[in-house]
């Protein structure tokens, strides 16, 4: 079914499926693919030779200090960069949902059923299938074992004792984060199984949503007309194919813990590297009717022939006691556990396991400090949690699971949301987890404040927020390696501020420590290269660091501009916290603030070199679109200023500061007047006020200013910079222009476009789709009552990403029309939640259509 202004997908990803049967207790809405499916269309990686020839004319320079930077970075330090524009990521349409909490690694299975993307070191990814790692299942009738099959489509060159090939036109994968299915219909056997995958990603949980653990049940359907032993066996390789894996020294051992009346037994993978060792641990529930074996250590090369042949005899594994000896140089050692049960016939019943990491303790890549993970607080810090987190989650996944299914029904549920949106709501926040996200405790000797106290304007040491919720770090993306980034933050704290809000207060204490603090060490920006200082007092920095470095210790990792010249940084600054105070009413989080905002205020104000109330650019625009150059007045970063001026009024009379309030007013109102009269052309704002060729580009972010003002509520006349009008009325033209010409409407809204209907081919940005920003200017549609607008415009994005490219979970920072695409898993697209904010907000005053919206 399409809407009147939706559009059928054109992909179908089931095509290829030729079973019937759609498992158990599987949803009806998020991402379904079958696991035979290919995708047609193959995209490359933005690279450095993708630079036009007028571009790489107007950055030579850049170009050659970037160079000589890299080559002294890769060759010389041996270290990793930042942002790698030489070997970036290849495509690989694989991934599927990752599993675990919040803040404690990461480990990503893709579609397939392969474990295939790896951050378990804080913020550092390693992409490697490690093809043990799999599910196997065993069928036995009248004493027989009838069938048996690795759960894969694969067909590797090792392990060719096993049983591989699963044909993947009998399954399929269903994701609704963060829970996921696989369906498989076993050929000829009348067995149906399904897998369901839960991680403890839970709405204001900030206990459970902090573990490193994945349970996985599966619930076995017999449609025969006779019983059925059926066992699962999990098989684990001790390491996550990293080279270290063969560093030797690492070693398995079987474990058991009963506690409260529950009993779990599996297997604990000591990996005993010199730098943040962890164990990894498989583990199953023991109960009266299941039958829990295992095999300690086998080696993952050869054939492997022996463990298939110990589960074949008779459905359980031989469960040899004692531990396995350290391994050699070289070598590897993998750990299995097999649960088996009885299925009668017509009948169902499940198995279970639960698979835990335990990395508690953690450096950065400089060595220099160590930090304690959040879910250490409730399961310590020595290294010995595993079996007391496998046992948690196997006793408590189904009190995590009601907690999901309340707080996703209600939108679930909503016949007027269309199914696309409700997969991209709550699939996009798989980066959350998986944003190299760390989440840890403040240590005793931190100084969140920068040295600057609260009776001097700053802040205390250790706020109480950060000391009972702990400090959050995410990644800009998974290969723009940088903590924190706040330009980008801006727009994906959407998720933190309504899901887990004490996180996104956390991050803006922790952005308000370092705004006071200043770091005069000289070094070289790439872009100008000049010369200047890391940090700038009374400037929001960049980014808070490196994971390859020390982060919170070394901000501004970021080192291709002077970010002590960006407009932007501050503005959202101001901005988050006043919309973050308006969501939670935390009076003293916005006390705590206020000072913090003025200093950046008025830092800003030197921007306004004519006195009119206005900031002006020179060179580029802001730190958000900074390859896009800009003279004068500009659309976007005149917008945040006059936003945030109305925020700063609203926030003085809240702290009953007359004589603030009067200031900021005046410069809000002389501000306007500039900014109308510079910018507006009658239909839009245009670009910037430079009058050369390009400066009436309509952009399509030219409007972030009044969208944060909507998602603040403040509606009321006396916190407007915009006339409502024409913010309609650019919108209407971004619309028709930036979503509706570019890519016959099919492909959200690319960054810039030309009045007469052309992209912007100005510069590496202007003719690029950001999804991240087309989640937003969807929500500045919805709370202008453009609904339809809306979801078309975020509906090519969804369509494109997910169906098209084959980039779920892994939603890139950008693509062109055609060939290319940027920066893979990518902070900026978390900005979905500012539509379901903007439909919140919508329903409650009773502005948006109530019809029903259906496109698929």
């Amino acid at each position: 079914m399409t809407s009147e202004w939706g559009e059928k997908s054109t992909v179908d990803l089931m095509s290829r499926y030729v079973s019937k049967e759609m498992g158990h207790g599987v949803p009806k809405e998020g991402w379904r693919i079958c696991l035979a499916h290919e995708f047609k269309e193959k995209r490359k990686p933005f690279q450095a030779k993708d630079v036009s020839l007028s571009n790489v004319m107007n950055h030579v320079g850049l170009g050659i200090r970037y160079l000589k930077w890299w080559y002294k970075k890769t060759q010389v330090e041996k270290k990793a960069p930042f942002i790698d524009m030489f070997r970036a990521l290849p495509l690989r349409q694989i991934y599927g949902a990752p599993l675990g909490g919040i803040g404690g690694g990461s480990i990503t299975r893709g579609w397939r059923g392969e474990f295939c993307r790896w951050q378990l070191n804080p913020g550092m990814y390693h992409y490697k299938t490690v093809i043990a790692n799999q599910f196997t299942v065993c069928l036995r009738h009248g004493g027989q074992t009838v069938y048996q099959q690795v759960l894969s489509v694969e067909r590797p060159p090792t392990l060719q004792g096993w049983n591989w090939g699963y044909c993947g036109e009998y399954a399929f994968y269903h994701a609704l984060y963060p829970r996921a299915w696989t369906v498989y219909q076993l050929p000829g056997q009348n067995v149906t199984l399904t897998c369901r995958q839960i991680s403890p990603v839970i709405p204001d949980d900030y206990q459970d949503s902090s573990l490193p653990v994945a349970v996985f049940v599966w619930d076995i359907e017999n449609k025969n007309d006779y019983d059925l032993d059926v066992s699962i066996m999990f098989t684990m390789v001790n390491g996550s194919g990293h080279k270290d894996d063969k560093s030797g020294g690492h070693w398995n051992e079987p474990f058991h813990l009963e506690k409260n009346g529950e009993a779990v037994s599996g297997i604990l993978l000591h990996h005993c590297t010199t730098v943040n060792p962890y164990t990894l641990c498989i583990a199953a529930r023991e109960q009266p009717d299941r039958e829990v074996s295992h095999q300690t250590a086998f080696s993952p090369k050869g054939t492997c022939s022996g463990l298939w042949s110990d589960l074949i005899t008779d459905g359980r594994l031989d469960s040899p006691t004692g531990s396995s000896s350290p391994t050699q140089k070289g070598e590897k050692v993998a750990g299995a556990l097999a649960v088996g049960c009885s299925v009668p016939a017509h009948k169902l019943n499940s198995l279970e396991f639960c698979l835990a990491w335990d990395m508690p303790k953690i450096t950065f890549g400089s060595r220099e400090r160590e930090h304690v993970r959040r879910y250490a607080r409730y399961f310590g810090a020595k290294g010995d949690a595993s079996p007391s987190l496998s046992h948690h989650a196997l006793t408590h996944y189904k009190q995590w699971e009601k907690a999901i299914e309340d707080w996703q029904k209600p939108i679930l549920q909503d016949s007027s949301l269309p199914s696309w949106y409700k997969s991209a709501l709550f699939n996009e926040l798989y980066f959350v987890a998986d944003g190299g996200t760390v989440w840890v405790d403040l240590s005793e000797d931190a100084d969140v404040s920068g040295g600057v106290r609260t009776e001097d304007g700053g802040l205390p040491a250790q706020p109480a927020l950060i000391k009972e919720y702990g400090r959050f770090a995410y990644l800009e993306g998974q290969e723009y390696r940088m903590y924190n980034t706040y330009d980008v933050h801006f727009y994906a704290s959407f998720a933190l501020i309504m899901l887990w809000p004490k996180l996104a207060l956390s991050v803006q204490y922790d952005i308000a420590g370092t705004v006071v603090q200043q770091d005069p060490t000289e070094r070289l920006h790439l872009m100008n290269g000049r010369y200047s200082p890391v940090k700038t007092k009374n400037v929001v920095p960049h980014d808070i660091g490196d994971p390859d470095d020390e982060p919170w210790q070394r901000l501004n990792a970021y080192l291709i501009h002077d970010t002590a010249d960006w407009k932007d940084l501050n503005l959202k600054f101001v901005l988050q916290v006043y919309r973050d105070f308006h969501l939670t009413q935390d009076s003293q989080y916005l006390l705590d603030m206020w000072p913090i905002c003025q200093a950046v205020m008025e830092s800003e104000l030197k921007f306004d070199q004519d006195g009119d109330g206005l900031i002006e650019n020179s060179g580029y625009a802001d730190q958000t679109y900074d390859g896009w150059a800009v003279t004068g007045a500009s659309a976007y970063c005149g917008g945040l200023w006059l936003a945030s001026l109305c925020v700063m009024c609203k926030m003085a009379r809240l702290v009953d500061r007359e004589e603030a309030y009067q200031r900021y007013k005046d410069l809000l109102d002389r501000g306007s007047a500039a900014f109308d009269k510079l910018l507006w052309n009658g239909k839009y704002y245009n670009y910037d006020s430079s009058g050369r060729e390009l400066s009436n580009s309509v952009m399509s972010d030219q409007c972030a200013g009044h969208w944060f003002l909507r998602a603040s509520g403040l509606e009321e006349e006396a916190y407007q910079a915009f006339p409502k009008e024409k913010i309609r009325c650019a919108l209407k033209s971004v619309f028709d222009l930036n979503v509706m010409s570019f890519s016959e409407g099919h492909m959200g809204a690319v960054n810039g476009m030309r009045p007469e209907g052309v992209p912007d081919h100005s510069s590496v940005q202007s003719d690029e789709v950001w999804i991240g920003v087309v989640y937003g200017l969807a929500a500045t549609m919805i709370h202008e009552g453009m609904l339809e607008e809306g979801m078309r415009t975020a509906e090519g994005c969804y369509r494109t990403v997910w169906e098209r490219l084959g980039m779920a979970f892994q939603t890139p920072e950008a693509y062109c029309e055609k060939n290319i695409y940027r920066s893979l898993a990518y902070m900026r697209p978390l900005s979905v939640w500012a539509m379901q904010l903007a439909l919140n907000t919508s329903q409650r005053d009773n502005s948006v259509l109530t019809k029903t919206v259906d496109t698929d």
